[in-house]
């Protein structure tokens, strides 16, 4: 009777890591691009793969070349909208007249229609919920001091006007009204914006140059 020899398993092989894509490559910025455009085009809900090569002009495959899942492209593409988010909010407070400025970036259609579809992206992506909303967390307070900042070098009283407030309110009205827009109601709007104009004008005509 001869004795079975086991056989020895063959260690296992880890398997290779997937290879990324360059971060300064064109394609991965037309995939960034794309994503943007049928966020702001179509929304959330057209978003695919297959959707963003075709406005890209490449291949499905390399949208998974160059991101391992949707989720970690929609985050490439929220920290990119938000870096170049800030830095226009910067040049907006850097202005003679800041809270125009700031009103005139809030209310940029482009601006806000993105920031309605992250919202609800982070409503029912768990994998990017958590990075939006700190990062957004983040945003808001540096906001609130930036433009406490910017409202005293031009002499605006900020105890009368709340930067925090005046955050709130411009936020809360374009995010509001683009989200209504899409459903066709705009009842209102014309009037609200005219008001919100006037006021801001009264506020800063008599302390800062025109």
């Amino acid at each position: 009777m001869t004795t079975a020899v086991p056989l020895r398993k063959k260690p296992a092989v880890p398997p290779a890591p997937r290879r990324i894509g360059r971060e300064d490559s064109a394609a991965r910025e037309a995939i960034l691009d794309a994503t943007e455009a049928v966020l702001r085009d179509e929304g959330d809900a057209a978003l695919s793969s297959r959707r963003v090569a075709e406005v890209a002009g490449l291949k499905q495959q390399l949208v998974y070349y160059y991101f391992r899942t949707m989720d970690e492209l929609l985050l490439a593409v929220f920290r990119r909208f938000a870096e170049r988010f800030l830095d226009r909010q910067a040049q907006a407070l850097a202005s003679p007249r800041p809270l125009t400025a700031l009103w005139e970036l809030y209310t940029d259609a482009s601006v806000a229609v993105i920031v309605v579809e992250f919202l609800a992206l982070a409503n029912h992506r768990a994998a990017v919920r958590d990075e939006i909303a700190g990062a957004t967390e983040r945003f808001r307070v540096g906001q609130i001091d930036e433009l406490g900042k910017a409202m005293q070098r031009v002499g605006l009283d900020t105890e009368a006007y709340p930067p925090s407030a005046i955050v709130m309110l411009m936020l809360t009205i374009s995010t509001t009204m683009k989200m209504e827009s899409g459903l066709g109601v705009e009842h209102g709007y014309a009037e609200l914006m005219d008001l919100v104009r006037r006021h801001i004008d009264k506020v800063e005509g008599s302390v800062a140059p025109a």
